[in-house]
């Protein structure tokens, strides 16, 4: 008998029931380490090869989609894969349980590192952590460019783009701007005509609905902020402040990182260099978006200065702000868009001032890098000397994450009781 066919065998796509779906969503957002590369790697296995929820065409569409948007991506697709499969109540679900574990978990880990971070012990982890983010920000940096850098017009973005943040400080927001606008000026010679997108029938005016409800949950923090602690307070403009670089976050967290650095360390003086990279230290141990480091900011930046308030009370409403700032723009974007999916993600133009504001992107992490690489591994300056200690762990943790298969948990695990052990040997002799 001849072997049937193995693409027959396959079982057909199935619609489950929400409270399966939704169980799944909280799955994920407990398990979702390794950054947006593996948790989109678990939602394709899971949701199109195993359980056959969604179609890998539809799945693609989303996934450039939600890369054609500020924010971060992997919560995005979530966020659109659970509209298809239950409408509204379906991607709220799926984009509450991506981010809420790590919401709570942050908050545990920022307030342990505020009251306890001069601990010896708590101190040492946090040196082999910030460590591994140095190296991890460099890889980064080397992978983000090897596939944005596709000619000498992206090249000259990057170069542009580091030399316009690092010595010109520029704003942020202006790089990506023009970067946009010139990835569109090149695109638009080579593009044809295309329809305008048209949204699915039934869901013609959700995005008036959704804009309406958003703009409502926007305000009312605001509004609450001002009467209760005045409009000039830092939770007012600590607010403000992460809605705009919600709105132009492309590149992910390392790239936003190194513009909320920039404004908050060097222009505002809410919080330290050091605290910063021990924030993306402590995001990366977390599941869920690296981009909850932001919650770390907005936590530490209230936990500097938190008068009227006790410490704790102005760091976790610093903390809830930057977090309800960051990530509510991602549900908007989705619960718009996700009508228009097909027709935006095949726009050429579009397809062109993403690829420029990538470009463009690689330049802000170059900052970053230099920034990171010079508080952790230079703590002294230039003129004291390595930290040969820092420059140890940075180099395992690299051939680590780029020589074996060890997922990035136990590597950090790992960089943790280096820095850990080290500090302790340090102190006794």
């Amino acid at each position: 008998m001849a072997d049937a066919d193995p693409i027959a065998q396959l079982p057909e796509r199935r619609d489950p029931p929400f409270a399966e779906a939704a169980r799944f969503w909280v799955k994920l957002g407990l398990i979702s380490f390794g950054g947006p590369a593996g948790q989109i790697a678990i939602m394709h296995r899971e949701i199109v090869e195993r359980r056959r929820w969604v179609d890998e065409e539809r799945f693609a569409s989303a996934l450039n989609f939600c890369m054609l948007l500020p924010g971060p991506e992997a919560m995005q697709l979530a966020i659109y894969l659970g509209w298809r499969l239950h409408g509204m109540r379906g991607g709220l679900t799926a984009g509450l349980a991506f981010i809420g574990p790590a919401i709570l978990l942050l908050l545990a880990l920022s307030y342990v590192y505020a009251a306890y971070g001069q601990v010896p012990a708590i101190e040492g982890m946090l040196v082999g952590l910030k460590a591994a983010v140095v190296a991890l920000v460099l890889q980064a940096l080397l992978k983000i460019g090897r596939r944005a850098l596709r000619g000498p017009l992206h090249v000259a973005l990057a170069i542009g783009a580091f030399a316009a943040l690092q010595f010109l400080h520029v704003p942020f927001p202006l790089i990506v701007l023009g970067a946009g606008l010139i990835g569109l000026a090149a695109g638009a010679s080579g593009a044809g005509a295309t329809a305008a997108p048209v949204p699915l029938a039934s869901q013609a005016g959700q995005p008036v609905r959704v804009l309406s409800v958003a703009l409502v949950l926007w305000v009312v923090p605001l509004l609450a902020c001002g009467a209760a602690l005045g409009f000039d307070s830092l939770w007012s403009r600590l607010y403000l402040f992460f809605t705009q670089a919600a709105l132009v976050t492309f590149g992910g967290a390392y790239a936003v990182l190194g513009y909320v650095t920039q404004h908050l360390v060097n222009d505002l003086g809410w919080l330290t260099a050091e605290q910063a990279v021990s924030g993306l230290a402590l995001a990366e141990t977390t599941p869920g978006p690296l981009i909850i480091v932001l919650q770390f900011m907005g936590f530490m930046a209230g936990w500097n200065q938190p008068s009227p308030l006790a410490p704790e009370a102005a760091a976790v409403l610093a903390a809830l702000l930057a977090s309800w700032a960051t990530f509510l723009p991602s549900f908007v974007f989705i619960l718009v868009g996700a009508p228009y999916v097909e027709r935006i993600s095949a726009e050429p133009r579009v397809a062109s001032a993403l690829a420029a504001i990538t470009a463009a992107v690689v330049g802000i992490i170059g900052t970053l890098a230099v920034l990171f690489a010079r508080v952790v591994l230079l703590p002294q300056g230039f003129g004291g000397g390595p930290d040969w200690v820092a420059v140890a762990i940075a180099g395992a943790v690299w051939l680590l994450s780029q020589r074996t298969r060890l997922d990035l948990p136990w590597i950090l695990a790992g960089a943790a009781v280096a820095g850990l052990l080290a500090n302790n040997w340090l102190e006794a002799n």
